[in-house]
């Protein structure tokens, strides 16, 4: 595999990497295309081709993949599928089986291969293998299930990204119990914002760790997150800290090390298909966050494919996916399980003593596949670095980049600056299903900027406003067949209305994601980001309320609006527009108590790119915040197109307008002057 050096004109689609048909015929796709061909007499010589069989055909998709990935199950299914029809759409019925057992087949047939290696910022570097990790997942269950835990019951989770979170979400899949988790960055009202709907009986935390070189403790927050979130009648605490670092733990806290160090007999409680497995969280633009639940079954077959297909991972893989908890993609590299390959997990800053920090970890680790956010590779180019001149890449075959779209720079600089003989893949899916919708495979070239095309068993296309298929132009990005990671549900949604409206308002029987996209007549796309408000900050996303709610309750100011506009290049630009109370002007003083609150009470992850001082916020006659449309204006749309008329007051829509046009002036003089 090499990179291209094709001369490319000005204008030209870039060719940046090609497979070599060895690498092709080498890959579990490829295998996995000549299983079909064999079983349904079939020919299928490329990804085109493959893709339209899984559509056309997909039962039989879904059960190949079932089937070639070897599921375990106590009891299967006669029927893949009820009926496409979406929402309504049922899968498997009748089949029961165990995320967490699917996860760990490994240590009956590799119980001394390393399963998680765990990696820091100063700790000692750990390594997991699986007959330990099973152990350990045993020890815990057990606990869980003598604290009264049983299936359906919730347990939630304010932990970083270490071995013991795997534990930890395996052992509540094994009693059937429903799992979600956030980052520990989060202060304890975005928890309860999350937690609080869903009333969990156990609640886990850590006593404290490391990030950029400093220690964080965490016991002081044990008490508050118990207020806010009054149903948890168990805490367990992770104690990974030296005891005189951190707080007095509460004498009524039961210590991870403690439960983990009593041995048990793993047992894996059978549930069905659909049965929830974990909860994730949409972003909250109106109101609280939604909790979007996923099943056991629909996951397990969804990761197998996702991972093993289309990144084509197995046992003799290392993978990393440099995540924190809270983003769907921590969930999906726990997928890595289940295909045995082992997964490094990491809870420090991805600048700790450098902007390469996760390429150096990649290095040391000889990970075979790595994942991150585009933010992650985009600080390392802009720093103008060369991770190769330093570290040692010849174990890496891919990179997955996914939460937002890649800048162009990027895609050059992996080639230059990594490695030219990775497969470097931009794809894109979503918290909703919790993979990818469209992304990378084995069979194709990869262009700067594109998207190979949709997943198999994905019919992703782009439509018009009237719910036309179009091609080369924008359009929304939909789903034509449902697949089986789609939401069972969404909690506290009894009637289905929400689940409804997400997804299917706008084209009944076809679901939209709420992203723009152009698709090229060969398949391939190119994303252009969300088509709502949604604050999307490294594949995390966040309601743009959720950040205004606070900013408002700051002392000094009157009201505010976020908005997070995707630009050319593949750039996010995040500023915060700030109205001040009467009499008082946006000053640094307030600008660092904005700042103070937003790291403290959300993360500091939403902090923003810039303030900007306004003299109101637009509203429309019936009171709405009109993000969406300012974010059209920054991105570059016509001013002219603005319905002035739906305004509550045009005049400020018009400074908007102006403060837009600004913005872009500077943005061109800026990328003129380099």
């Amino acid at each position: 595999m090499s990179q291209s050096q094709e001369p490319q004109e000005p204008g030209q689609r870039k060719l940046l990497w090609r497979p070599t048909r060895e690498s092709i015929e080498q890959s579990r796709m490829y295998a996995f295309a000549r299983r079909i061909e064999q079983k349904y007499d079939v020919v299928l010589p490329d990804y085109g081709s493959l893709h339209a069989w899984s559509i056309e055909n997909l039962e039989d998709f879904w059960k190949e993949v079932w089937e070639w990935f070897g599921i375990v199950a106590s009891k299967t299914s006669g029927q893949v599928l009820t009926t496409r029809e979406m929402p309504g759409a049922k899968w498997f019925p009748g089949a029961c089986l165990n995320y967490a057992e699917n996860s760990l087949r490994a240590a009956k047939t590799r119980p001394n291969d390393v399963a998680i290696i765990g990696d820091h910022e100063t700790a000692e570097r750990t390594e997991t293998t699986w007959a330990d990790l099973e152990a350990q997942v045993a020890s815990l269950a057990k606990k869980l299930r003598d604290l009264g835990v049983e299936p359906g019951d919730r347990v939630a989770a304010v932990l970083p990204n270490i071995p013991e979170t795997v534990v930890a979400l395996m052992a509540t899949a094994s009693v059937g119990a429903i799992w979600s988790v956030v980052n520990t960055d989060f202060g304890p009202p975005a928890v309860a914002d999350r937690f609080a709907q869903i009333e969990p009986k156990v609640l886990f935390t850590v006593d404290g760790y490391t990030y950029n070189g400093t220690l964080r403790d965490m016991t002081e927050t044990v008490q508050p997150l118990r207020e806010h979130l009054p149903t948890v009648e168990h805490v367990i605490m992770v104690d990974q800290c030296d005891p005189s670092e951190v707080g007095s733990i509460p004498a009524d806290v039961t210590l991870f090390s403690d439960i983990v160090a009593v041995p048990a007999e793993p047992r894996y409680e059978q549930v069905h298909f659909g049965h929830p497995l974990w909860i994730l969280y949409s972003s909250g633009t109106t109101g609280k966050p939604k909790g979007i639940v996923h099943s056991h079954g629909g996951v397990t077959l969804e990761f197998v494919k996702s991972l093993g297909l289309h990144a084509g991972v197995g046992e003799e893989d290392i993978v990393y996916i440099a995540v924190a908890t809270t983003w769907m993609m921590w969930n999906m590299h726990m997928g890595n399980l289940l295909v045995g390959s082992t997964i490094l997990v990491y809870d420090g800053s991805p600048a700790y003593n450098g902007p390469d920090k996760s390429l150096e970890l990649v290095a040391r680790n000889k990970v075979t596949f790595f994942g991150t956010g585009a933010g992650i590779l985009s600080m390392a180019q802009r720093a103008g670095l060369h991770p190769n001149t330093t570290y040692d890449f010849s174990a890496l075959n891919g990179i997955l980049v996914t939460g937002s779209p890649l800048p162009d720079p990027a895609w050059d600089w992996v080639y230059d600056a990594i490695s030219p003989d990775v497969r470097l893949g931009s794809d894109s899916g979503g918290t909703d299903v919790t993979t990818a919708f469209v992304g990378s495979n084995p069979y194709m070239d990869v262009y700067k900027g594109e998207i190979m095309g949709p997943y198999l068993g994905v019919d992703a296309q782009s439509w018009n406003s009237e719910g036309r298929r179009v091609w080369d132009e924008v359009g929304e990005l939909v789903m034509t067949v449902p697949m089986p990671s789609m939401p069972v549900f969404f909690w506290n949604d009894d009637d289905g209305s929400r689940y409804h409206d997400a997804y299917f308002d706008l084209f009944p029987g076809t679901w939209r994601q709420g992203d723009w996209t152009t698709q090229r007549r060969d398949g391939r796309m190119v994303i252009h980001g969300r088509s709502d408000s949604t604050i999307n900050r490294g594949g995390i996303r966040m309601g743009s309320a959720d950040i205004t709610d606070i900013v408002d309750q700051v002392d000094g100011v009157a009201a505010s609006m976020v908005i997070g506009a995707e630009l050319a290049g593949g750039d996010y630009y995040m500023p915060l527009f700030v109205v001040p109370q009467p009499g008082q002007r946006l000053t640094d003083e307030l600008k660092a108590e904005i700042v103070h609150t937003i790291r403290t009470r959300i993360s500091p992850r939403y902090v923003p790119d810039e303030f900007i001082e306004a003299p109101a916020v637009p509203r429309t006659r019936t009171g709405k915040l009109m993000e969406i449309p300012v974010k059209r204006l920054f991105q570059g749309a016509d001013p002219g197109t603005l319905n002035r008329a739906s305004a509550e007051d045009a005049t400020v829509l018009d400074w908007y307008a102006q403060a837009a046009g600004i913005f872009r002036e500077s943005r061109g003089a800026a990328s003129a002057h380099q």
